[in-house]
């Protein structure tokens, strides 16, 4: 007897085989989840809770990540779990920033893997984000104090040389290493920042548009509106009526 077929028929006798899922909830650095094809979620650990905002998984099912989270990050979500569902291929310890209520400085490990029903077509995806501590290699390093420097200074004028000095590297090599932990150019990752930064000022404050794009680095209101239109899919203006009236 193979030794696949004695793990198969050990796991048939658990019941339910859910009872295993528990242990999810007893890893406070990882974040566990279940999605169907429509992205909405079919189970959710605590951690992945505490990221979504919510008190507990009853709220998540049959929600999705754009109920939870600003558009251009939900969007990102969804585009990586339909290129893991169509391709058959996961996505295995890519270093992201942490799935929390603005863009975090904190880093994740996110791996993604597809689901298949019992005739072995696609029917999900499941996945974890790990809470990164330390990352061993000295240019993760570097990028983590990179990542950390962007939240921090998000609203100056910081320049591609000033962040590759600080990685240790070219501007050439640290670019290439970002585009490749990130999936977007130091230039693109800042402006999600900024942007992200502004939505918070929409829903909070009473500032003037403009006043808010400035805070956040933009320099002026156009510069600012098509960046916001870009990523949020709407209007400054339009995303803060629609908040005031929720």
């Amino acid at each position: 007897m193979k030794n696949t077929e004695l793990t198969r028929r050990f796991f048939d006798r658990v019941a339910p085989a859910e009872q295993m899922l528990v242990l999810f909830d007893h890893l406070p650095d990882v974040s566990f989840f279940v999605k169907d094809r429509r992205g909405r979620f079919m189970l959710l650990n605590q951690r992945g809770c505490e990221y979504c905002g919510i008190n507990s998984e009853e709220e998540a099912i049959g929600r999705t990540d754009h109920d939870f989270f600003p558009r251009p990050r939900a969007d990102e979500y969804r585009r990586d779990d339909e290129r893991v569902m169509q391709s058959g291929k996961a996505i295995l310890n890519r270093i992201e920033s942490a799935p929390e209520d603005e863009l975090s400085p904190r880093l994740v490990a996110t791996t993604k893997v597809p689901l298949r029903d019992v005739r072995r077509r696609v029917i999900g995806v499941a996945g974890f984000s790990r809470q990164i501590q330390r990352i061993q290699s000295g240019s993760a390093d570097a990028l983590a104090a990179v990542i950390a420097h962007l939240h921090e200074r998000f609203s100056e004028n910081i320049s591609a040389d000033e962040l590759a000095d600080m990685a240790g590297l070219s501007v050439s090599h640290f670019e290439r290493r970002f585009r490749l932990a990130f999936g977007a150019s130091p230039r693109q990752y800042l402006i999600r920042v900024r942007v992200e930064n502004a939505a918070r000022q929409l829903r909070e404050s009473d500032q003037t548009i403009t006043q808010i794009g400035l805070n956040c680095g933009f320099y002026d209101h156009a510069h600012f509106s098509r960046s916001f239109q870009r990523l949020m899919k709407t209007s400054p203006s339009a995303y803060r009526r629609k908040q005031r009236k929720r």
